[in-house]
C-alpha cells in the first residue's frame, strides 16, 4: 500500500527496443473511481521509473506512443500501475508545456521516421510553463458525478489567449444520449506558471454557456480556486479531503429559462388563470417625469427619527387631512383581481415618492396581494416589499394584517406571527394595520403585539358593518364601536382605523361614528378606509374628516370608484383651499392618474369592468365588501350564473342572516359568499335551511370549518348556528382563540427541509412564506426553478407573449440587459413538443415546449414528486437492468430497489425509507429519464 500517492501517467514515445523518450510526467487528480479529473505538470522527479522504461519494451516489443501509470509516494519512489498503448486524454498538457506534436510524431514513426530525423531527442524535450486540461463532461457533480442526458439547448465555449478546445460533438440542438460518454469538451489552459494557467482555465470555464444538461464545470471551478490545488501537493484523497468542493454555486440560466417562459405561453397560452378573454393593451405607459436628486422629507422620516409615539403625535398635529393611497394594493385587488405586478408599480413608485411625499401612508402590502403574487405572478412578496422601499424612501408603508391569521386564510403558531412581523419590518414594513374579520379582540390583540414587538407602527381596525344612523340595527350600534375602541386602546394601538370593506358609510353614519370617538379620544389619529361601491365614498370621507378623521384612505382617479377607493383627485378638489387642504398639486394627480389609465389596460383581461359597468347601491342591503363583489361577480359569470347576479346577491344576504349577521371581512365574507353560491346552485331559501334540512347538507368546508370556530367566535343569534350541531353533526368545536393552543413553528427544521428541497439559497423570507403557504410556495419554488425569474418581464409579454418577428428588451438585472427577437413556433413533434426559436442578443436560441393540449392524447411516464414520501426515482436517465423488489416486498432504508445503467457507469438505487412496496411502474429494459417514477413505497408506521 503506498500511503497518499499521486498517480503520475508517463507520456512516452517508443521507435523501437533501443529508444524512447519521456515527453513529461503528468499529475492527476480524480473525478470519480473511473475518471480522471485534469490533468497538470507534475513537480517530483521521474528518474527512479527510467530503468522500468528501458525494460517494457525489451519484454513485449512494443513500438508505439503510449502512456505508462505509475503510483508515486511522497518521496518521490514509482510503483507501476499500467501500460495503455495509445495517447491517453491527458496528452495535450504534454502538447503545450513541450510544444511536441504527439500525434504527428506517432503517425511520423509509423512510417518509418526515426525520433531524432522528427527533431525528437531526450535533450530536446524541454517543459515551458504549465499546462491544465478539464474534462468538461454531462456529469452532476452533486448526484455523485451521475450523468446527465438531454437535448443541449445552448452550447458557448469560452476562449482566448492561452486556451485550447478539443472538442467533441457539441452544439445547440445535440442530444446527449445515456448510450455514450459523457464528454463535450477538453479545455486546456496554458500560462507561464500554475496561477497563470489556472486563472486562465476558470475565466474560461466561466465564459461556457452549457444549457439543457447538467455539467460538471461549478465543481472545475471551485477545484480551480481551491488553495491546496494551487499551492500544495494534490493526491489521491484530494477530493474526499475537500468537500467543500460540493459546494457548488448554482448556474443561474435566466435567460434560457425566460425563452422557455415566453415559448410556453406562445404555444398554450397564459399560466395565470384569465378570467375573461380580453387582451392586454399593446400600449405602453408613459412614466411622468421624475426630478432629479433625492425626494422630499414625509412622514416616514418622522417614524425613523421619532418612533411610532411621535409619528402618531406629528399625524394628529397635521393641519390638513392626510391621505393613505391604495392604488399599489387594495384599489387593483378590487379592480384587477390583485393582479398588478411589481413590474408596473416599481415604474411609478419614484414618481410618487418625489410628488406626494406628504401622504400618510402607502398601502402596497399585505392582504391577498402576499399570496396572489406567488400564485398568479410568480413573484416573491418580499422582493415587492424590498424594492418598493429603495425607490419610495420618503413615505410610509402599510400593510393589512389579518390578525392572529397574518396574511394567511387559516390558524398560525403565535411565534409565526411574531416571526412574520419581525422579517416585515426588516424588510421595510411600517404600518401593521391590524384586524380580525369578526371583530374578535383575542386574535386582534395577538395581531397587535407581533406588529408591536416588531417595532412597527399598531394601526388596529375595527371592521364596520351595519349603519350606526338606523335605531333599528341594534347589533353593530355606536355602542358597540365605542366599547370595541376602548379595548383597542387599551391595548395599545398608535392609530385608530375604521374598516368600512363594503363602503356602507353613510355621510350621516360617518359624522356620528367619527364624532363620538374624537369626543372620546382627542389625541389618538383617526384613519378611515372605505369603498365606493355604491358612489357616496367621496360624500362619506369628506363628513369623516368634518368630524375629526386625520386620515382617509383615496385611490388615483383612474384606479378609483366602484369597488375601490373613492377618488384622490375628487378629494384633493374638494378640501383646496379649506381648513382640509391636502397640499397636493392637482396636476400631479393628473399625470399620477394617466400613468394607471394606460397601465390599467394591461390587465384588461382581470378588470372587472368586464362584467361590471357600475358599481350599485343595493350594498347597502346586501353588505359585499368592494374586493369580494367583483370576485362573486366573476365567479357568477365564469359558473354560467352571470344573469342570476341579483339573485347571488339576495342569496349572500341571506346567507349573512342565517350566520348570524357577520362583519364581512376577508375570510368571514369569504364564508358568507360560499353559502350564497352554495344556495344558488341547489336552489335553496333562507327558510328551507332553517327548516330542518341543516343536518341533511353538506355544507361548504368554509362554513363547517366557520361553525367549529376556526377563524373566532362571532356574536351568534342567526338560523343556522343555532345550534350549529345540526350542521357539524360529530364534528369538535374550538374553545377560545384558535391559535393559541398550536404547538410552536420549528423556524430551524422548516429551514432545512426547504434546503433540501431548494438549496442552500433559502432566505429567511423564503421560509416565512412557506410558513404562510408551504403549497403555495413550494409550486411558486418549482415555476421559477424551471421558468426563472419572469417578474422582469413587461406585462403584456408575461400574459401574452411576444408576436412573431417582435423585438424587446429585458433587464433581468441592472446593468445587464437581453435583447431578444421571437423568430418561429415549429410544427408539433412525435412528443408533444414544438420548438419554439427566438434570437438572443444576436445568437440563435431555441427551445422545446409540450403542447399542453397535444400532450392530453399521449401517455408519457409518470414523474416522482420530491414533496410525496415514498415515491422513489430515477436519480439519473438511463437502462434498467435489474428490479430487486417485488410488490408488497418490506425494504429497510438503504436496501438496493433497482439497477440503474448509463454512459458506462451502474448506479443502484436505494430504498429512502422503511416500508412495504406498493407499487413498481418499470420493468427491465425500460429507459427512463431522470426523476421518472420507478416505485411507490408506503412508511411503515
Amino acid at each position: 500500500q503506498v500511503p497518499v500517492p499521486v498517480i503520475s501517467p508517463l507520456q512516452v514515445g517508443y521507435e523501437n527496443a533501443n529508444r524512447f523518450l519521456l515527453y513529461l510526467p503528468l499529475q492527476v487528480g480524480y473525478e470519480n473511481a473511473n475518471r480522471f479529473l485534469l490533468y497538470l505538470p507534475l513537480q517530483v522527479g521521474y528518474e527512479n521509473a527510467n530503468r522500468f522504461l528501458l525494460y517494457l519494451p525489451l519484454q513485449v516489443g512494443y513500438e508505439n506512443a503510449g502512456t505508462v501509470e505509475f503510483l508515486v509516494d511522497k518521496h518521490g519512489k514509482h510503483y507501476f500501475i499500467e501500460v495503455n498503448s495509445r495517447l491517453q486524454v491527458e496528452h495535450t498538457v504534454t502538447e503545450e508545456v513541450t510544444d511536441v506534436d504527439l500525434v504527428h510524431a506517432q503517425l511520423r514513426v509509423c512510417e518509418g521516421r526515426s525520433l531524432p530525423e522528427l527533431g525528437l531527442t531526450q535533450e530536446t524535450i524541454r517543459v515551458n510553463g504549465c499546462a491544465i486540461q478539464c474534462r468538461v463532461t454531462t456529469e452532476d457533480p452533486a448526484r455523485g458525478f451521475q450523468p446527465d442526458t438531454g437535448r443541449l439547448e445552448v452550447f458557448r465555449s469560452g476562449e482566448g489567449m492561452g486556451i485550447r478546445l478539443d472538442s467533441a460533438s457539441a452544439f445547440p440542438g445535440a442530444v446527449i444520449s445515456p448510450h455514450y460518454d459523457s464528454l463535450l469538451v477538453k479545455v486546456i489552459a496554458s500560462g507561464k506558471d500554475m496561477s497563470t494557467a489556472a486563472a486562465k482555465m476558470h475565466r474560461a470555464l466561466s465564459e461556457f454557456r452549457v444549457r439543457g444538461v447538467k455539467t460538471n464545470i461549478p465543481f472545475l471551478q471551485n477545484v480551480l480556486s481551491n488553495h491546496q490545488f494551487l499551492h500544495s501537493t494534490v493526491d489521491t484523497q484530494f477530493i474526499d479531503e475537500n468537500q467543500n468542493l460540493f459546494i457548488m454555486k448554482p448556474v443561474q440560466n435566466r435567460a434560457q429559462k425566460l425563452l422557455h417562459y415566453l415559448g410556453h405561453v406562445m404555444v398554450n397560452g397564459p399560466t395565470t388563470p384569465i378570467p375573461v378573454k380580453a387582451k392586454p393593451s399593446s400600449i405602453d405607459p408613459v412614466i411622468p417625469t421624475v426630478p432629479m436628486g433625492e425626494p422630499s422629507l414625509g412622514f416616514r422620516d418622522v417614524l425613523l427619527r421619532e418612533g411610532p409615539e411621535g409619528f402618531a403625535k406629528a399625524v394628529r398635529a397635521h393641519p390638513g387631512l392626510l391621505f393613505m393611497d391604495t392604488t399599489f394594493r387594495d384599489a387593483h385587488q378590487s379592480l384587477l383581481a390583485t393582479r398588478v405586478r411589481t413590474h408596473d408599480l416599481k415604474k411609478i413608485a419614484p414618481y410618487v415618492s418625489h410628488n406626494f411625499n406628504n401622504l400618510f401612508s402607502l398601502e402596497n402590502w399585505g392582504g391577498a396581494t402576499f399570496d396572489v403574487a406567488m400564485r398568479f405572478l410568480y413573484e416573491c412578496p418580499w422582493k415587492r416589499l424590498q424594492e418598493l422601499r429603495t425607490l419610495v424612501p420618503n413615505v410610509p408603508f402599510q400593510m393589512l394584517l389579518r390578525g392572529a391569521n397574518a396574511v394567511g386564510y387559516t390558524n398560525y403558531p403565535d411565534n409565526a406571527v411574531f416571526k412574520f412581523c419581525e422579517v416585515a419590518k426588516e424588510n421595510g414594513m411600517d404600518i401593521f394595520r391590524v384586524f380580525d374579520s369578526l371583530n374578535y379582540l383575542p386574535n386582534m390583540i395577538l395581531g397587535m403585539e407581533a406588529a408591536g414587538r416588531a417595532g412597527g407602527v399598531v394601526e388596529a381596525a375595527i371592521s364596520y358593518t351595519g349603519d350606526v344612523s338606523d335605531p333599528m340595527r341594534q347589533k353593530y350600534s355606536l355602542a358597540y364601536y365605542v366599547k370595541l375602541t376602548e379595548e383597542l386602546m387599551k391595548a395599545g394601538t398608535h392609530v385608530l382605523c375604521i374598516k368600512d370593506m363594503a363602503g356602507l358609510l353613510k355621510p350621516e353614519s360617518s359624522r356620528i361614528l367619527i364624532s363620538a370617538l374624537r369626543d372620546r379620544y382627542p389625541d389618538v389619529p383617526i384613519h378611515v378606509h372605505t369603498h365606493d361601491t355604491a358612489g357616496a365614498g367621496v360624500a362619506a370621507m369628506l363628513a369623516c374628516a368634518e368630524a375629526g378623521a386625520d386620515v382617509v384612505d383615496v385611490a388615483v382617479d383612474s384606479m378609483a370608484g366602484m369597488t375601490s377607493q373613492p377618488s384622490m383627485g375628487a378629494m384633493v378638489a374638494c378640501t383646496k383651499g379649506t381648513k382640509l387642504d391636502t397640499g397636493i398639486a392637482l396636476e400631479k394627480v393628473f399625470d399620477y392618474s394617466e400613468y394607471w389609465e394606460v397601465t390599467r389596460g394591461l390587465y384588461a383581461p382581470f378588470d372587472c369592468t368586464a362584467t361590471m359597468k357600475s358599481g350599485n347601491a343595493d350594498v347597502y342591503e346586501n353588505e359585499i365588501p368592494g374586493g369580494q363583489y367583483t370576485n362573486l361577480h366573476f365567479q357568477a359569470h365564469s359558473m354560467g350564473l352571470g344573469n342570476k347576479f341579483k339573485q347571488v346577491k339576495k342569496s349572500y344576504s341571506e346567507a349573512n342572516k342565517l350566520l348570524g349577521d357577520l362583519i364581512k371581512v376577508t375570510p368571514s365574507s369569504k364564508i358568507v359568499g360560499d353559502l350564497a353560491q352554495f344556495m344558488v346552485q341547489n336552489n335553496l331559501t333562507r327558510e328551507e335551511v332553517c327548516g330542518g334540512k341543516a343536518d341533511e347538507l353538506s355544507f361548504p368546508l368554509s362554513v363547517v370549518e366557520f361553525l367549529q370556530g376556526h377563524i373566532g367566535i362571532p356574536v351568534y343569534d342567526g338560523c343556522l348556528p343555532s345550534p350549529p350541531s345540526q350542521v357539524l353533526k360529530s364534528l369538535p368545536r374550538i374553545e377560545g382563540r384558535p391559535g393559541a393552543t398550536l404547538p410552536p413553528l420549528d423556524f430551524d427544521a422548516l429551514e432545512a427541509g426547504l434546503r433540501l428541497l431548494h438549496g442552500d439559497d433559502i432566505t429567511q423570507e423564503d421560509v416565512m412564506s412557506a410558513a404562510m403557504y408551504p403549497k403555495v410556495f413550494q409550486e411558486y419554488k418549482e415555476f421559477t426553478g424551471s421558468f426563472g425569474p419572469v417578474d422582469c418581464l413587461s406585462t403584456r409579454l408575461f400574459l401574452d407573449g411576444p408576436k412573431i418577428a417582435e423585438e424587446f428588451q429585458v433587464e433581468i438585472e441592472r446593468g445587464k440587459t437581453l435583447h431578444i427577437k421571437a423568430l418561429a413556433v415549429g410544427d408539433l413533434n412525435k412528443t408533444g413538443q414544438r420548438g419554439v426559436f427566438f434570437e438572443l442578443n444576436g445568437q440563435l436560441r431555441s427551445v422545446l415546449v409540450k403542447d399542453n393540449v397535444a400532450m392530453k392524447e399521449m401517455k408519457f411516464h409518470p414523474k416522482a414528486l420530491k414533496s410525496v414520501r415514498g415515491q422513489v426515482g430515477a436519480p439519473m436517465p438511463g437502462k434498467v437492468i435489474e428490479v430487486k423488489v417485488e410488490p408488497g416486498q418490506k425494504v429497510e432504508k438503504g436496501q438496493p430497489l433497482c439497477v440503474l445503467s448509463a454512459m458506462k457507469m451502474e448506479t443502484v438505487v436505494n430504498s429512502p425509507l422503511t416500508g412495504v412496496v406498493t407499487v413498481i411502474h418499470v420493468d427491465t429494459d425500460n429507459s427512463l429519464e431522470g426523476d421518472d417514477l420507478i416505485l411507490e413505497i408506503t412508511a411503515e408506521e
